[in-house]
């Protein structure tokens, strides 16, 4: 005689707009031209504006000064997409999934970077743990992007890095962005 089966937990499926809807959501908000000509700009420090993403998810339009970025960060267990609007962003990022939680300091292996140029209407979508950093490296010219996220964003880790190694450095939830 077995022993019983302990019963296996169950994830719930993940409802809400996919990676690829999303995409065709900031696509389609990129080229509303009156949309990202009333965003704001300020030359100082990044702007934004808070939009209506599809399904439940979270979106923003967001101007980046030249010279501005996010530094490292991941979306936690949200997939998004984000397109650049106008100018040129920069997207470094991670061809690998890290460790979800229990860890502070990780050693990366070559070859595992990756850098995207994303001139106006170039986009890319990402899923859950997706760790990047997104940049406006001009000199000059202010950039736009549009980003959606489902689900709406649990928590932004953000990381440091000095060469192969990457640090968490701090975890942040909505109530710190308000």
């Amino acid at each position: 005689m077995s022993a019983p089966l302990s019963p296996v937990p169950v994830r719930p499926p993940v409802t809400g707009p996919d990676a690829a809807q999303l995409l065709d959501f900031v696509r389609r908000t990129a080229a509303d031209t009156a949309l990202v000509a009333s965003l704001p700009l300020d030359p100082e420090g990044r702007t934004w504006i808070r939009l209506d993403g599809p399904g439940g998810s979270e979106a923003w339009l967001i101007g980046w000064p030249p010279g501005t970025g996010t530094g490292w960060h991941d979306h936690a267990d949200s997939r998004g997409a984000f397109l650049t609007a106008a100018g040129t962003l920069r997207e470094h990022s991670l061809a690998a999934r890290l460790p979800t939680d229990g860890w502070k300091t990780l050693e990366l292996s070559e070859g595992i970077d990756r850098t995207r140029e994303l001139t106006a209407g170039q986009g890319r979508a990402f899923g859950r743990h997706h760790v990047h950093e997104v940049l406006n490296e001009s000199a000059t010219e202010h950039a736009v992007s549009v980003h959606a996220y489902y689900p709406p964003l649990p928590r932004i880790r953000r990381y440091s890095r000095t060469g192969a190694v990457l640090r968490l450095e701090q975890t942040e939830i909505p109530e710190d962005w308000q």
